[in-house]
């Protein structure tokens, strides 16, 4: 896909901090001028209407999609039919409005380039960067030093502005401060 935006991954265990961590590189990244999206891996059955609301009438009535439409925001809700699979992460990111970049949280063993939150409590599970190439770095809550054994770079996840930066170049991105003084 020659016009899709970079995109960069956040991964980890659950309870790890991603969505944290994507939020505020979300902010980091939106700061230094970058049009940000993002898109979030659920687990299973999720929903973002609530029983009582006119949408989720129209769902429960059998729509197979619903827009809600209001001056401040839209949002289109889709009813995956039993037959039909989860749609891939491509497809999602091709119906996206043009962005600089795409945070993607979650999506474990897509190729895009990601760092890996780990938290204290995580020791005793496997490093995913020990087996995913894309893994380009790791956050974790006490940095031992700032580059692991395999040469990726140890951030503390306190270290937004780091991290973003380290976004930038690996996207291809043009960093914040160079994008201020060009406008």
């Amino acid at each position: 896909m020659a016009d899709s935006p970079p995109r960069f991954g956040i991964v980890g265990w659950k309870n790890s901090g991603k969505t944290t961590m994507t939020a505020n590189l979300t902010r980091e990244l939106i700061d230094r001028g970058h049009r940000v999206a993002t898109v979030k891996r659920a687990h299973g059955a999720f929903d973002i209407d609530r029983p009582g609301t006119d949408s989720h009438t129209h769902r429960q009535a059998g729509a197979q999609e619903v827009a809600i439409v209001s001056s401040a925001r839209w949002a289109l809700i889709h009813e995956n039919r039993p037959d039909e699979a989860e749609l891939p992460l491509d497809d999602i990111i091709a119906r996206l409005s043009p962005c600089d970049i795409v945070l993607v949280e979650g999506f474990k063993g897509a190729p895009h380039p990601k760092i890996e939150l780990r938290a204290n409590h995580d020791k005793a599970r496997p490093a995913l960067a020990d087996t995913d190439p894309a893994v380009v770095a790791v956050a974790c809550d006490d940095a031992p030093g700032d580059v692991a054994p395999d040469g990726k770079p140890v951030f503390r996840r306190d270290q937004t502005e780091a991290i973003a930066t380290l976004v930038e170049q690996v996207c291809g991105l043009g960093t914040g401060t160079e994008r201020r003084s060009a406008s």
